[in-house]
């Protein structure tokens, strides 16, 4: 299957079964948070696919593989998904059943910060186009050192963390903050993990940890 048609199936199938964690929950189409985060995930999600497409199609390519090599990976992985999962059917029936009243500021607020997180992680992406879905280290591979790796060392792993955080607000529930906060020591874990690939297998890495000393967390972690 080609790149193109790879994707193209791809998006509106994920489209689908995103909608359907967020709305069967809810049982009504009326939870306007939902359609106001579906638009600011998936409309920026379906311009970078097409920069990429255009520019460098390798990216997508990278990015389109979902199989881990390294064992503890799957792992994590597999414990990270079935959590996601699990926390995105919380916002849903915290609307059905009107668990949290969140002012509208909030919300919308926590709207534009996933969206600032998901503008780092393209960012990420297209200062290091060797940033794939897996850990892996390909061959040609270089260490990243400027823009935001020059903050700290998983800038996308923050993108995401921010994500995380503020993905129930933005759905208008205190109720599932904590099952989405639970993802943010499954990514540390492997964050920790891709670390020690990294210093064995791609040249210079160690160096880039003693120059940039902040791994998640600027001047803190």
């Amino acid at each position: 299957m080609s790149l193109k048609l790879k994707l193209a199936v791809r998006f509106p199938i994920g489209l689908a079964l995103f909608g359907s964690l967020l709305f069967l929950p809810a049982g009504s189409f009326r939870f306007w948070q939902a359609w106001v985060y579906i638009v600011v995930v998936f409309l920026p999600g379906l311009l970078v696919f097409l920069y990429f497409y255009r520019r460098d199609p390798q990216v997508l390519e990278r990015r389109s593989l979902l199989k881990e090599k390294v064992p503890e990976q799957k792992r994590i992985m597999g414990v990270l998904y079935v959590t996601w999962l699990g926390a995105l059917l919380m916002p849903g029936l915290d609307h059905r059943y009107g668990w949290s009243r969140l002012p509208l500021w909030l919300t919308i607020l926590s709207q534009v910060i996933v969206l600032g997180g998901y503008l780092t992680i393209f960012w990420v992406v297209k200062k290091n186009r060797f940033a794939a879905r897996t850990i892996q280290v390909e061959p040609g591979q270089q260490v990243i050192s400027n823009g935001p790796y020059g903050v700290v060392r998983h800038p996308m792993y923050l993108g995401i963390c921010v994500m995380c955080l503020f993905t129930p607000l933005a759905l208008g529930s205190y109720f599932s903050l904590p099952a989405f906060a639970l993802l943010i020591p499954l990514v540390v874990l492997r964050l920790l993990n891709e670390e020690r690939v990294l210093r064995q297998e791609l040249a210079g890495y160690t160096e880039y940890c003693s120059q940039t000393r902040f791994r998640l967390l600027p001047f803190v972690w």
